[in-house]
């Protein structure tokens, strides 16, 4: 068995993979690992929320009885988003927080994220320090010792909500916003995120069932939410994820934005404001190089990290950065969130909007998206990739030709044997004809 935990927490088939067994395993060693140094002399305590999966509600009992056995008094606040979990922990002094939630998965799988008293997100080294102590023995607590388990369904709409208030300086009343919850966790927290802040908000995919969360709605699919705004005649509209961490948006005309021409938005609103620490955007390797570009003319530097919004996120920190994230809509706003915040997303986006008195369009046409092409080549010795000299020498040739306007990503998968291999090009003839050439490489090359 690999390592547990990917990217981003526990994630996989529910009551297959992640089981109300693993879950319990899971809370009662996360308990042990994140509170073995702890001075405090009052009793620890977690809280504990989920998307609408049908299988949420085991897997948070579960893990709220692994956490009550290790003397964890335990607070579960129902259907709320990953980010509102991440704000609760670090903002009502909870000792850690966990959201069940397979993000954006469809609704069959599921998963467990654990956040740090601060709201951040664990560190891989202490992810693997829990993996190492499930199932070990020790002297569970009785009596008294044992967790008190409760619960408080209206502490993300007084807290988390009221924290949301307070964010824009500028009233969003004139602009119609499309709202695409995903039948997911901001179902109710996003549009009511964004009346608060005045906007008239026009919403779809908000009446989950447990079983229709991302199906063929939300930021994975949004050609709903692309048709639904220009019938609506919107603005421009949103569209979030199943635990709403992430934010993808359209422009009046039904065009998508992605998560790298809001980051471009965002940041160029920022530096003009001076709150762009040395005007500097976190972004990953699967950045478009348009976005690389158009920053570059917006005198706006870049910084590169592997994917995934944790590792955005501790390049920020260590460089004291407000602003980074990912294509696919993970934006973080250090200034008020720990963690990807799709409500937060369109809220500034939304700000950006009101105050310039632009179209989303107008103010996401400076970053012109190069073409793209990936493919993934299966069956192939991914540890490999990095060091056959062989394949290099191709990469290095390809990125040669293609020259400023494009550039070559070899990204061996962390969960499946196969290479994926993304070009990006002036041209989509160009990018299709180097993908394809240098994927045929790697599957001569690396071949099992």
């Amino acid at each position: 068995m690999g390592r547990l935990f990917g990217t981003d927490g526990v994630r996989g088939l529910a009551n297959r993979f992640v089981t109300a067994d693993l879950a319990l395993q899971l809370g009662e060693a996360a308990a042990r690992v994140l509170l073995k140094d702890r001075e405090a002399t009052t009793r620890p305590s977690a809280i504990i929320g989920r998307d609408t999966r049908q299988s949420g509600a085991m897997l948070a009992q579960a893990v709220a009885a692994g956490l009550a056995s290790a003397g964890v008094d335990v607070t579960h606040v129902d259907v709320v988003s990953t980010p509102a979990i991440a704000y609760l922990s670090a903002n009502l002094d909870y000792d850690l927080g966990v959201m069940i939630s397979a993000s954006h998965n469809a609704m069959p799988d599921n998963g467990i994220k654990f956040f740090a008293h601060n709201g951040y997100k664990l560190e891989d080294a202490t992810e693997e320090v829990i993996e190492a102590t499930l199932g070990e023995e020790w002297e569970r607590p009785v009596g008294s010792g044992v967790g008190k388990i409760g619960d408080d369904y209206e502490v993300a709409s007084r807290e988390y909500l009221d924290h949301l208030s307070t964010v824009l300086s500028t009233d969003l009343s004139g602009l119609r916003i499309a709202v695409d919850c995903a039948n997911g966790a901001a179902s109710i927290l996003g549009p009511e995120a964004l009346r608060r802040a005045g906007a008239d908000v026009v919403v779809i995919n908000a009446a989950p069932d447990g079983k229709n969360i991302n199906d063929h709605c939300g930021s994975t699919h949004p050609e709903q939410l692309q048709a639904l705004v220009v019938a609506s005649e919107a603005d421009f509209g949103v569209a979030f994820d199943g635990d709403a961490d992430r934010c993808l948006a359209v422009d009046h005309e039904g065009n998508m934005v992605d998560g790298d021409q809001i980051l471009g938005v965002l940041a160029v609103g920022l530096k003009e404001t001076g709150n762009l620490p040395d005007d500097t955007l976190v972004i990953t390797v699967m950045s478009n190089l348009g976005l690389i570009l158009a920053m570059r003319d917006q005198g706006i530097k870049t910084i590169q990290t592997a994917v995934g919004d944790r590792y955005v996120l501790e390049a920020m920190r260590e460089g004291g950065y407000a602003l980074g994230g990912e294509q696919s809509g993970h934006v973080i706003a250090a200034e008020y969130a720990t963690t990807g915040d799709g409500l937060l997303t369109a809220l500034l986006l939304a700000e950006q909007v009101a105050k310039s008195g632009k179209t989303l369009r107008d103010l996401a046409s400076f970053i012109h998206r190069l073409p793209q092409t990936l493919i993934n080549v299966p069956g192939v010795d991914k540890a490999r990739a990095k060091t056959d000299e062989e394949l290099l020498a191709a990469v290095a040739e390809a990125e040669e030709g293609l020259g400023e306007t494009g550039r070559v990503l070899l990204r061996p998968s962390g969960t499946e044997p196969l290479v994926r291999v993304m070009v990006e090009a002036g041209t989509q003839e160009e990018a299709d004809r180097v993908a394809k050439e240098l994927a045929d490489v790697v599957a001569d090359r690396l071949s099992l």
